[in-house]
């Protein structure tokens, strides 16, 4: 599997989203479900939001945790101090475990990076048992992220380049509404339910929001290393421009909506 996501260090990527995926993983955890007891399977861990999150949120007996990432993974380890969690390097599409292995898969702001996304929730199908929950949550990124789409839609104004990762990004898979679901039943789960979850992301000041991006994190980021140095100076004044708004740089803070699936393993 590959993967679009662009990822330098957990660091920076704690800045750009995982603080973000900690504050999603709590309503996604309530809509997926949990019990004491049960195997879980985390796929696409990251630096470990959801799959600390579960550690927390119930009695559990096993949380099995994979990542493409070898520098997400490595972090995750960093930081894992509970014996019931493995964390491993692995590919969502080709997951490493046996049939039945777990009662629910969980994936957090994963699949729209997964360009087979089918072939992981096909994945993800396989390996809990039947009676057993699959789920993922994506962000919306066209509709749902309005400080992300502050930055493509910006960048989209200045530069033929900015038009085509605007499209790119508001258009991964996963994002357009009942795309998720109609991909969870045509992997066969039964009973499929997609919602939305929403959160806010509060930034301190415009160097909050803009240094992870600046640093070349995620996708976003990876655009901006691109740029020649008046490219980079006339996109840092422009993005700063929209931030601000007409005020004094400080706090501001953003809606966010992700979508939500879930389905049972006939």
């Amino acid at each position: 599997m590959t993967s679009s996501f662009n990822v330098h260090n957990a660091a920076g990527y704690e800045q750009l989203m995982g603080r973000w995926s900690q504050r999603l993983a709590t309503p996604f955890i309530d809509f997926a479900g949990l019990a004491d007891g049960e195997k879980i399977l985390d796929v696409g861990c990251g630096t470990g939001s959801l799959t600390f999150a579960l550690a927390r949120a119930a009695d559990l007996s096993e949380i099995a945790a994979i990542d493409y990432s070898p520098v997400f993974v490595e972090e995750a380890i960093r930081r894992n101090t509970d014996p019931r969690i493995n964390i491993r390097q692995a590919d969502a599409c080709a997951l490493p475990f046996a049939d039945g292995a777990f009662d629910r898969a969980l994936a957090l702001l994963v699949l729209h990076f997964v360009p087979e996304a089918g072939k992981a929730v096909a994945e993800m199908r396989r390996v809990v048992r039947p009676g057993g929950v699959v789920a993922a949550a994506v962000w919306d990124h066209l509709g749902g992220m309005p400080g992300m789409r502050m930055m493509v839609d910006t960048v989209a104004a200045l530069s033929e380049g900015g038009r085509q990762l605007r499209a790119r990004y508001c258009f991964q898979p996963m994002m357009r509404p009942g795309e998720m679901k109609r991909t969870f039943v045509e992997e066969g789960l039964a009973d499929v339910t997609e919602t939305q979850l929403m959160i806010r992301m509060d930034y301190r000041n415009f160097d909050d929001y803009w240094a992870p991006i600046a640093a070349g994190e995620g996708p976003l980021g990876k655009y901006v290393a691109t740029l020649d140095a008046a490219g980079r100076a006339r996109v840092d004044a422009a993005m700063r421009d929209a931030y601000e708004a007409g005020q004094p740089d400080g706090p501001r803070s953003f809606a966010n909506v992700a979508w939500a699936c879930r389905g049972i393993v006939p």
